[in-house]
């Protein structure tokens, strides 16, 4: 009471600067007071909307929304949004300025305009991964003519038409993706360079697009960002139109475009003094010496991502003299790349807060301790099966770099506990990945826990000695843990998962063919970890119906399981699919004590909700033409093991 008395003396003003200052997330501060519960409910501006039947009744609560996420809400149809329109006042919808519908494939081009029209200030929409969007939607798009943020990725059946439509009606756009919309070709990107002159971001990653394109997109004035992923027909007499067109590119991206040549890349390089980032992954065999030579006069350049290329400490060493303003430097992959190459350009590159060195086998410990001495600001360092790397380097890396947010050393057979208590002096990790690290075990795992409490994702994937004591010690120190792999720790049992129940902030967790947990470790789990939404338990033999029946009443939040392989019956297998009511992916696979009447029964139960499916293929002529016809008609992925 006291402290709400002090609260009330404060104005509105002050409060709403507490809101924006404190870390804690809105939700628990909304409980400290009824000042602040007021205040949070009239200045929050995002939603996500889990169940479509809240959402009237939290836009009421929530008067000034202005972003509303529908894309993990399974029931959302053209049915849904009529009744939410048509119920009482829509005032809501004058305020809403981006829609997130990403996956929502049950939304179909009547609902979806109902729902643009009803907003007439909605400046984003992400329709992003509904796969059976076609032109009919994207005429329905077009009907918003303020948009200026529009993400079309995997709309499977859009085409030069619907583009047309999009580039007619919504001119204003700056922001447009169209990865993955295979049906779009030359004629449509030219359309859209002429009707849409105020783009700034554009993404034709995996179009069957042409150079041609290039020589439309050339005319974009204001366009700052370029993404051309695997468009294997564009050569380097596209990136020649780009030379002389595009004044303001800073961004550009030609990862997995076969046919392009370092020449093509100098042409832009040389044409561009003002660009800040160049990605070349998988797309050249080598770098050439006037390539590197013209990043010189790119003062600006703060990144570079030249993953599966050849290198040679020659090269590196360019890199490391004409580009003093990288901060990330991306290697993976790389042939070629040695301690002295890597020396050479981080004593050059001494900004540097991302370097990715996966798969460089050469590196030793004397180029980590060279990295740490000479990038004290690094942030991200990635050195997957760099199996040389032992706790030598890493004691330097754990003395100097001590603002390091993510280390991978997936698959680096160097490093042990001791390298693990050097690590954890970086007390700002926040991801670290461990997977096949087969000589740590538990005494390391409890110093990350000691040191590392701000933790967020660790994978241990592999990890054979790490057992319950060093999960103990995690669940101790790392509370604040949202994604754990602990896939094939074959030495855990249920007191270790019974611990693993304490982590309250966990959404993601494998649990992948750990042999002595049964349903008892399950049933914690499912009802300490509310927040829970990823659950991997494929080759969990011991984990029986009880298990799946704690997590069909208690995971209700729950939008992915991964269950092949586990000992379910027919009835309790239809009852978590028919409570699980976020469920959006299962996969189903060699389920022994599951009939096909069974398997049916939780098919249907399900059905109108579930998004993608994985089923035994040797069930494909079994499982009744009906359900799977209307899986297909609803949207839902099936794929056969």
């Amino acid at each position: 009471m006291l402290s709400e008395s002090v609260f009330c003396l404060l104005t509105e003003d002050l409060l709403i600067r507490i809101l924006d200052r404190v870390n804690s997330d809105r939700k628990s501060l909304r409980l400290v007071c009824k000042e602040f519960h007021r205040v949070e409910s009239t200045t929050r501006k995002t939603i996500r909307i889990l169940r479509i039947e809240f959402l009237l009744g939290l836009l009421q609560k929530y008067c000034n929304i202005e972003s509303l996420d529908l894309s993990v809400c399974p029931r959302i149809d053209d049915g849904a949004v009529s009744v939410l329109l048509s119920h009482g006042s829509v005032n809501w919808t004058r305020r809403i300025k981006r829609l997130v519908l990403s996956r929502a494939t049950g939304l179909g081009y009547v609902g979806l305009e109902m729902l643009i029209r009803a907003c007439p200030l909605l400046e984003a929409v992400d329709v992003s991964h509904c796969c059976g969007y076609g032109d009919r939607e994207a005429s329905a798009l077009s009907c918003a003519v303020r948009l200026k943020e529009l993400n079309m990725d995997k709309c499977l059946g859009v085409t030069d038409i619907g583009l047309a439509k999009i580039a007619v009606g919504c001119s204003k756009l700056e922001s447009l993706s169209l990865k993955w919309c295979l049906e779009i070709s030359d004629l449509g990107i030219d359309l859209l360079s002429k009707k849409c002159l105020e783009l700034k971001f554009l993404d034709v990653s995996y179009l069957k697009v042409t150079s041609e394109s290039l020589r439309s997109i050339a005319s974009l004035l204001k366009l700052e960002v370029f993404i051309m992923v695997g468009c294997y027909l564009v050569d380097d007499v596209g990136l020649r139109f780009l030379e002389k067109g595009c004044p303001l590119l800073k961004a550009i991206d030609v990862s997995r475009c076969n046919c392009v040549s370092p020449s093509g890349l100098l042409s832009v390089i040389s044409g561009h003094e003002g660009l800040e980032q160049m990605d070349a992954r998988y797309c050249l065999s080598e770098l050439s010496a006037p390539l590197i030579n013209g990043l010189k006069n790119l003062n600006h350049l703060n990144i570079i991502r030249i993953n599966g290329v050849r290198v040679s400490d020659f090269i590196l060493q360019i890199i490391g003299t004409n580009c003093k303003s990288l901060v990330e430097l991306g290697l993976s992959k790389c042939i070629g790349v040695t301690n002295m190459g890597i020396m050479q350009v981080v004593s050059g590159c001494g900004n540097l807060k991302t370097l990715d060195l996966t798969c460089c086998r050469s590196i030793t410990d004397v180029a980590i301790s060279t990295i740490a001495n000479s990038c004290p600001n690094l942030a991200c360092l990635k050195l997957e099966s760099c199996d040389m790397v032992t706790e030598v380097g890493l004691y330097q890396l754990g003395l100097s770099c001590l603002m390091l947010e993510e280390l991978d050393l997936t698959d680096c057979s160097g490093v042990n506990d001791i390298a693990l208590k050097y690590i954890s002096r970086c007390s700002e990790l926040v991801r670290l990945k461990l997977g096949l690290c087969t000589n740590i075990s538990d005494i390391g795992l409890a110093h990350i826990a000691c040191n590392c409490t701000k933790l967020t994702e660790l994978d241990l994937y592999r990890c054979v000695r790490i057992g319950d004591d060093g999960l103990a010690a995690l669940a101790t120190g790392c509370n604040k843990l949202t994604m754990l792999n602990l896939s094939y720790c074959n030495r855990m049992t249920d007191t270790g998962l019974k611990c693993i129940s304490n982590l309250g902030e966990l959404s993601d967790l494998e649990l992948r063919a750990i042999p002595n947990i049964t349903s008892i470790g399950i049933k914690a789990v499912a009802i300490n970890c509310k927040r829970l939404a990823n659950l991997d338990l494929k080759h969990c033999e011991k984990i029986n119906d009880s298990g799946f029946w704690a997590l069909a009443f208690y995971a209700q939040n729950l939008l992915q399981i991964n269950m092949s392989y586990c000992n379910v019956s027919d009835h309790v297998l239809c009852l978590l699919m028919s409570n699980l009511k976020r469920l959006q992916d299962a996969k189903l696979v060699h389920l022994t004590n599951v009939t096909v009447q069974g398997l049916e029964l939780a098919l249907r139960s399900c059905c109108g909700r579930i998004k993608k499916v994985k089923l035994q293929s040797s069930l494909r002529f079994s499982i009744s033409s009906e359900i799977l016809e209307t899986f297909n008609a609803r949207g839902c992925k099936i794929r056969w093991d």
